[in-house]
């Protein structure tokens, strides 16, 4: 899977180009099928998903889609230490949690505007809180109040009709 490139792919990435990112879809596709840890293409794929998992200069993007499937896969070790990455980076305001873009500018605060976040970090925010949810056994005390901070940010990117700008 990591030799994949494929135009049609890369637009669904959250503007992330990459060969892992891509991967990772894919491995979290196969996996939520569900397809076992032990057939060998979602083997195959895991071991070139641990392999770019420690590299550090992954897009926090790629690191909340990695997490997630190495959660689905019970590689909880894994899950944990990206987690932990990606705690290191997260956007902490006004008592709820959200992931953003590097070298995004911040979000203006205008009276009578409501900021609603691109569909990148709605996206990458999501795949996170799933990555805190999908835990083997259950989720501690401690990530489902973490948790509860990314869903309160997530439920603010609501639009009026109970939407969000991502289609994901």
């Amino acid at each position: 899977l990591c030799g994949i490139n494929n135009y049609f792919c890369v637009s669904l990435q959250g503007g992330v180009n990459d060969e892992v990112t891509l991967s990772a879809y894919i491995t979290v596709a196969l996996l939520e099928i569900p397809l076992p840890v032990t057939h060998s293409v979602v083997r195959n794929a895991l071991f070139c998903l641990e392999t770019a998992a420690d590299q550090k200069e992954n897009h926090v993007y790629t690191k909340a889609l990695l997490a997630y499937a190495f959660a689905l896969a019970g590689k909880m070790d894994k899950r944990k230490a990206l987690l932990d990455s990606l705690e290191k980076e997260a956007v902490k305001k006004d008592g709820s949690v959200h992931w953003q873009r590097p070298g995004k500018e911040p979000e203006v605060d205008l009276p009578y505007y409501r900021y609603r976040a691109p569909s990148a970090e709605v996206e990458m925010t999501a795949y996170a809180l799933l990555a805190y949810l999908t835990s083997r056994p259950a989720p501690s005390q401690e990530e489902l109040s973490f948790a509860s901070l990314i869903v309160k940010w997530i439920s603010g990117q609501q639009n009026p009709s109970g939407g969000f700008s991502s289609t994901q």
